[in-house]
């Protein structure tokens, strides 16, 4: 567009747009061709140019490539004034709307509309102006708020696939099930990728840098769908290895993993007779609750190698970064023993830095009550001998447990006491309940919450532990444990945490590890 030579402000922007929305309305009033015809009509035979956004929501402008184009010019000096057919044309959005017109005026670019009667140099005229973009606004949500209430009702009802990101693994096809027409998701031929990565990954000493490496070096595809320029990206990060871990999507679904789903707390909408092995599961989140759903579609991981990759990532989660794993192998698995809080290995060197003095500080001395000391006197390399040695016991033990009958696991028994004695004090509470007044009954019925979560935390531990004494390989343990000398500081952190659930320290009461597996 070149400056225009009839006055000095520039010419008349046309700006018109249609969304999807309007169209799936038939509102023919809003056609892109009716817009353009009653704007051009309205600005007579001054210059003008049409800037044109088909099929582009009014929420925002950056998805608007005309609209910015518009702006650009606006900014140039190209501009004058801008004609549309409604405000709402313009934008949808309140406090954007506002942004952009306080542009426009520092640039001296006035907006009118045909549809609304009133003058917006008038304060009185802006005031008309902003409550009808409110009640655009409110339009925009509304419909928002109808399409995800749509959404949530057919993954309530349905096991298809609702559209949205294409999950690598799988492509859609349309089908008709149970006389309904939907997206089922098909695997495709980067299914096996998806299988290696679980395989691999439950292994005790595999990380995922280490998946990454192994479909690096076997020229695996992909694990991205991402495309510049038409060109399959390769994006093969961790964040996005570990999401495919944890996707239920995968999994062939049966007894155990809706045994899972149920220790989440997640809403269950099937009955346990649809967790047959076969067909993966869709999770929603929707208005604060997480609800499961059977797909129709067939997982491609099993169960038992499902459950035991996300029975690691939890372990993994509940380590914290507590300090660099170059200063200990143990960093992030110690807690104090009295106050359950955890304790960093923090190190302090010579003015040369030729020498190290490494100490146990206790963070629970930080908190509002304080625990009984700030540092310990137990040092480090003494912790991490014991724990070792405790290594070293705990795979021997498991070995032989291998080769006998199965023994009675002392921390499985204890679990199951402890549920025992919970279901005994609900099944208390739930008798005095009838004869309770207001208050009292609101004290049980908190109490009875409580239980039950420590309830549900109790069996899914107990569950992690059943399946992990089930399908243990001490193999892949067996063997870095017997080259530990020339294991790295970071090989040793990664071997302690895939066996170590907590190592409790106390200068009073000694070292005590609480294994994992």
């Amino acid at each position: 567009m070149k400056k225009p030579t009839t006055n000095n402000n520039g010419i008349t922007a046309i700006y018109v747009r249609r969304s999807v929305s309007d169209k799936d309305k038939g509102n023919n009033s809003l056609s892109i061709s009716a817009q353009r015809e009653e704007c051009i009509k309205f600005v007579g035979n001054c210059e003008y140019q049409v800037y044109c956004d088909d099929g582009k929501s009014g929420k925002d402008v950056q998805h608007r490539p005309a609209f910015m184009q518009m702006m650009q010019d606006a900014r140039d000096g190209l501009i004058s004034r801008i004609v549309v057919k409604k405000y709402d044309r313009f934008s949808r959005n309140m406090r954007e709307y506002l942004n952009i017109t306080d542009e426009l005026d520092r640039y001296g670019v006035t907006v009118y509309s045909l549809s609304e009667p009133f003058n917006t140099e008038t304060k009185e005229g802006r005031m008309m102006r902003n409550n009808l973009l409110n009640f655009a606004e409110f339009e925009r949500e509304t419909i928002a708020a109808r399409v995800a209430d749509a959404y949530s009702t057919r993954a309530r009802e349905t096991g298809f696939y609702q559209g949205g990101k294409v999950y690598y693994g799988f492509t859609s096809e349309r089908r008709t099930i149970n006389g309904k027409t939907g997206s089922v998701l098909v695997p495709t031929e980067q299914a096996e990728s998806i299988r290696i990565a679980y395989e691999l990954y439950k292994e005790p000493s595999t990380s995922l840098r280490d998946i990454i490496e192994y479909y690096k070096e076997h020229d695996i595809y992909t694990l991205s769908t991402t495309r510049v320029n038409g060109e399959p990206k390769e994006n093969m990060d961790r964040s996005h290895v570990s999401r495919i871990l944890e996707s239920p999507l995968y999994v062939r679904a049966d007894k155990e993993v809706y045994a899972f789903f149920v220790s989440k707390g997640y809403e269950i909408l099937d009955d346990i007779e649809a967790y047959d092995g076969i067909h993966g599961v869709f999770i929603h989140r929707t208005s604060g609750v997480t609800f499961v759903k059977i797909g129709y579609h067939e997982g491609i991981v099993d169960a038992q190698t499902w459950l035991a990759v996300q029975d690691k990532k939890s372990h993994n989660k509940r380590i914290p970064n507590n300090g660099s794993s170059n200063v200990s192998w143990l960093v992030g698995l110690l807690k104090c023993r009295h106050c359950g809080y955890h304790i960093q290995i923090a190190y302090t060197d010579n003015k040369a830095r030729t020498k190290r003095w490494k100490y146990l500080m206790d963070y629970g001395a930080y908190r509002k009550a304080g625990c009984v000391k700030k540092f310990l006197t137990t040092r480090p390399e003494e912790v991490e001998e014991a724990v070792l040695q405790a290594m070293r016991d705990r795979i021997e033990q498991l070995t032989i447990a291998k080769h006998n009958a199965e023994v009675p696991d002392a921390d499985h028994e204890s679990l199951r006491t402890e549920i025992i004695k919970i279901d005994e004090e609900i099944r208390k509470l739930m008798e005095k309940l009838a004869d309770a007044d207001t208050v009292l009954f609101d004290y049980i019925q908190n109490r009875i919450n409580e239980l039950h979560e420590q309830k549900s935390a109790l069996e899914r531990k107990l569950q992690t532990k059943a399946r992990k004494r089930k399908a243990i390989d001490t193999k892949p343990l067996e063997k870095p444990m017997s080259v530990w000398d020339k294991l790295s500081i970071e090989e040793k952190h990664d071997l302690a945490m895939a066996m170590i659930d907590v190592v409790y320290v106390s200068d009073d009461n000694g070292i005590e590890v609480k294994f994992s597996i």
